[in-house]
């Protein structure tokens, strides 16, 4: 049975509201998914939550809830907020779920009956706010911790470690022998760069039950949880696992999984993650993996971080973008295309409203919305609606900018891929300035070559939907369904010239994205 390409997003903490980050990393993850899936493979993309931890713990008391109480009710949101951007994921997975605490216990039980862990005094400083311990290097030159740490208590505890430090070697081997398996290559170089300046220290993975007690209990050692990295990170195995898939059951023993007729995904073909968990992911998890003996995710992928007007995000001085509200007022697709196209995959970058509004007019409702609207109107009016004979004039054109952006869309440039279906956007209103349809339809004599440019025209619309759809997918089926094309644009083959035939009759034209007051 073949393999499912398996994608995934970093799980959210349940602590607080979804913000700009968390809608980017979704809709970037969902572009990845839809093109692939257009490209005709089959793909399982999990997103999901991370519910465990002290922030959560204090949270809920803070409020009066139990934690299960509090985790449940912020679910629901963060189910909703996914729903609303669009996002196709297949499965949904919250940490606090038996299918998931279940895998969690098996890891710790094989991995503690084969010497990873080991329990020791731990003396020195904890952060609150990341669930952390610290170190002198973390301090500040004049003795002070940073702001970022929250408050920093001093502790003397005992607690389960896991040793890192044996894999490291075998670390840094695989990382330079797999030069995709992080990406992009400035993340790759810092986290080698990390792995040889220093070694490697080993990885607590307890807190002691009198301390934090909402976490996954450890099995061999009922007074402490599981620290809730350890426990998060296992969302992406705990899945598979659940589903039966045997390249994940296997290594943790027992009776073999259910027969399935679920396609396997095991192991993930991308990780899509911010870079502030990387070193999460690209240290302490292929290390969790070798130890049970699996295979590896074969891509990283790590993105960077939004600021708006050239700050930080701040829910405390009000520099925030609320993406809801973005798509109540200017719709679903105009923010997917912002953010994809205003922030490629690796750098950090810059929301403005006034970005966003240029943007859009000039793009969206100028550029794309323009060419749909002009196109099929002047095939209405001068056609009654009905399709002409085919004309392959941009077919030249289009046959490159598909090919392009397939070739961008494999390789997760999904920038590069908008710029090259802006360019046949582009190409074609030209098209309209150069041939002048209005003009042509006034002078009988000119009756075949008015045929030629409207042909030309729907049809390079009804390819740019192809194109678009792993992007705007509400807007692709709109401008199929104004062109009253047969199918759906959810198949990149379907970006061949000449799918539009003659004889047909469109619809009428309707507005993409309506024009909107730039002040």
């Amino acid at each position: 049975m073949s393999k499912r390409f398996f994608l995934t997003t970093a799980i959210d903490y349940v602590n607080g509201a979804p913000h700009l980050g968390h809608a980017y990393e979704k809709v970037v993850a969902d572009v990845i998914a839809r093109s692939c899936r257009s490209r005709g493979g089959s793909v399982f993309f999990l997103t999901g939550l991370d519910e465990h931890g002290q922030k959560v713990q204090q949270a809920a008391q803070e409020q009066g809830k139990s934690p299960q109480e509090y985790c449940d009710a912020l679910a629901e949101q963060w189910r909703d907020f996914v729903a609303r951007l669009g996002i196709s994921n297949d499965d949904f997975i919250r940490t606090t779920e038996p299918r998931h605490q279940r895998v969690v216990q098996a890891i710790l039980t094989r991995l503690h009956a084969e010497d990873h862990f080991y329990k020791a005094e731990y003396r020195g400083f904890y952060s609150v706010r990341e669930e952390t311990f610290l170190t002198e290097k973390d301090r500040n030159p004049d003795g002070t911790w940073d702001p970022k740490w929250g408050t920093v208590n001093e502790l003397v505890e005992e607690n389960w470690y896991f040793r890192l430090g044996r894999h490291q070697a075998w670390l840094i081997e695989h990382i330079e022998a797999n030069p995709g398996f992080i990406e992009p290559e400035t993340r790759r170089n810092e986290v080698l760069g990390f792995l040889r300046s220093q070694t490697l220290g080993d990885l607590c993975i307890s807190r002691p039950a009198s301390r934090l007690a909402w976490g996954i209990p450890i099995p061999f050692d009922p007074g402490y949880v599981t620290y809730v990295w350890f426990d998060a990170l296992v969302n992406y195995f705990s899945v598979p696992v659940s589903r039966g898939d045997p390249a994940a059951s296997a290594p943790l023993g027992g009776p073999p999984p259910a027969p399935s007729d679920l396609e396997p995904v095991w192991p993930p073909d991308v990780h899509l993650i911010g870079k502030d968990i990387l070193k999460f992911h690209a240290v302490y998890w292929p290390i969790m993996l070798r130890a049970l003996g699996v295979p590896l995710p074969r891509k990283l992928l790590t993105h960077g971080w939004w600021q708006k007007d050239g700050a930080k995000l701040s829910k405390s001085t009000g520099n925030v973008v609320d993406p809801l509200a973005v798509v109540a007022e200017w719709g679903l697709d105009a923010f997917r295309y912002y953010v994809v196209r205003e922030l490629d995959i690796g750098p950090d970058g810059n929301w403005t409203d006034e970005g966003f509004r240029v943007r859009y007019n000039a793009e969206l409702a100028n550029g794309l919305g323009n060419l749909l609207n002009r196109s099929v109107n002047m095939l209405n009016r001068y056609r009654g609606g009905v399709i002409p004979q085919v004309s392959t004039e941009l077919s030249a054109d289009t046959e490159t900018a598909v090919r392009e952006t397939v070739s961008h869309l494999e390789a997760h440039r999904l920038q590069d891929a908008l710029v090259s279906i802006w360019s046949l956007v582009n190409r074609a209103n030209l098209y309209v300035e150069q041939t002048r349809p209005f003009s042509l339809a006034k002078d009988p004599s000119q009756a075949a070559r008015l045929d030629e440019v409207l042909y030309n025209l729907v049809e390079v619309c009804r390819i740019l939907a192809v194109l678009l759809w792993p992007f705007l997918p509400g807007t692709s089926e709109k401008i199929y369904l104004q062109l009253q094309a047969s199918g759906s644009p959810d198949r990149m083959d379907r970006a061949a010239w000449g799918g539009l035939k003659p004889g047909d009759r469109i619809g009428a034209a309707e507005p993409l994205f309506p024009r909107k007051d730039l002040k």
